[in-house]
């Protein structure tokens, strides 16, 4: 687990903003869930054979003996909420959350034990136009903010009757080669065969490839829904790749399944993947609603962003106020309230401390103050106010300050 510091917590913030407003533009509306949950709903919703519910999971027994888990992702909550809390009754939800999960996995970079995702998801849509929308929506992420370095691809996992058929193919092919499979496809065979596609054992790679596709066992309806969503993705000009290897590492998904890849970030390779789970919502005691979400890592996000080289706006404080004397620091504050009032935004710092001029003047400098206002005893009794510009060649002026709000309107909006 780590710490994020001030200095790139502005990255942070420029991002999450950018990506708040493009969600919220598409209709979808936030809901804040808990962090932690009971244990059964992850087992039940995620898969007892997945790595998370088997080795990464931060389970405890509280002090009444329920078994309460730290949630490793949203979706589950988020449907759980949604039966809880009535949403889903003959309702269509568009829904988004964001904030820490928590998975006891190997660190790495982009990879921590606790880190932060951004969790989109709409429940009670059916057909492949809601697929399209929120892959469409996460291409325009990537667009507004310059990112490039992503490849889409996707694959449809097609329906329970049509994931037993290939279930059985994936049976007879990995069990003909049972030899060569390592210790986790060996144990999954009988469990979970899908899970063995998402193997990233560098030595199972050539096994996977020989494996059959899942395209090849589609029901009709899900092939119908995965060609009117790549049609959708053609008209709307979002390139991708079908990825028939592509099964994702959660059980409940079915039908289409995507992710955006890329190579800049080495090993870590996803940065937003998501897909269909028409059966969880009945699965975890609510009524048959189809559903489709995404997820983005966000240590991920701010990595590719400034791999690509992306720049936040730099944060600087507008106005920082220089007070010299007993009177003038008791007017400093006066004057920036009055301020914060009349210019809402407007960043404004006052000098804490004391200090000679020259070090308050030091100190506006290293604030990246666009403006030292400097207010001696003398200034307060005049009711002036000297105006200082730090970031150009314009001379200092004096101020009334009777002008000085309309006075700072006109120059910060330049």
């Amino acid at each position: 687990m780590n710490d994020i510091l001030p200095a790139a917590t502005a990255t942070w913030q420029y991002l999450e903003g950018v990506v708040r407003d493009i969600v919220q533009s598409y209709g979808y509306s936030e809901i804040r869930l808990p962090l932690l949950e009971q244990t059964d709903l992850f087992k039940r919703s995620i898969g007892e054979v997945t790595d998370i519910v088997e080795k990464e999971m931060y389970t405890f027994q509280d002090r009444g003996g329920e078994s309460l888990t730290l949630r490793p992702e949203a979706t589950a909550g988020m449907v759980r909420a949604g039966i809880t809390n009535g949403l889903l009754h003959n309702q269509r939800q568009k829904l988004w959350t964001s904030g820490p999960m928590f998975r006891r996995e190997r660190p790495q970079r982009g990879r921590y034990r606790q880190f932060y995702q951004f969790d989109v998801e709409a429940l009670g849509f059916e057909g492949p136009d809601v697929d399209a929308e929120l892959i469409i929506m996460s291409a325009r992420m990537w667009q507004v903010l310059g990112i490039d370095k992503l490849v889409l691809q996707i694959n449809s996992l097609g329906v329970p009757e049509s994931r037993a058929r290939y279930r059985e193919a994936l049976v007879a092919y990995f069990s003909g080669v049972k030899s060569a499979l390592d210790q986790d496809s060996i144990r999954r065979l009988e469990q979970n065969p899908l899970r063995i596609l998402d193997s990233k054992n560098p030595e199972m790679q050539s096994l996977i490839e020989a494996a059959p596709v899942m395209l090849d066992y589609l029901d009709t309806e899900s092939a119908e829904h995965f060609a009117k969503l790549r049609a959708l993705l053609d008209a709307a000009g979002v390139a991708y790749e079908i990825n028939p290897r592509l099964v994702r590492g959660l059980d409940y998904y079915n039908r289409t399944v995507f992710e955006w890849v890329t190579d800049a970030l080495g090993a870590q390779g996803a940065v937003c993947s998501g897909g269909r789970y028409d059966g969880l919502v009945e699965k975890l005691g609510g009524r048959a609603t189809p559903a489709i979400g995404w997820a983005m890592g966000i240590e991920r996000f701010v990595d590719l962003f400034e791999a690509c080289g992306g720049r936040a706006p730099a944060a600087h404080t507008d106005c920082y106020i220089v007070a010299v004397g007993a009177e003038a620091e008791a007017e400093a504050f006066a004057l920036a309230e009055e301020l914060r009032d009349s210019l809402p935004g407007t960043r404004i710092e006052v000098n804490l401390g004391g200090g000679s001029f020259k070090s308050q003047m030091k100190r506006a400098d290293k604030s990246l103050a666009e403006y030292a206002l400097v207010l001696g005893d003398a200034e307060v009794a005049a009711r002036q106010i000297g105006l200082k510009p730090l970031r150009s060649n314009e001379d200092q002026t004096t101020v009334a300050r009777a002008e000085l709000v309309n006075e700072l309107a006109v120059r910060l909006a330049n």
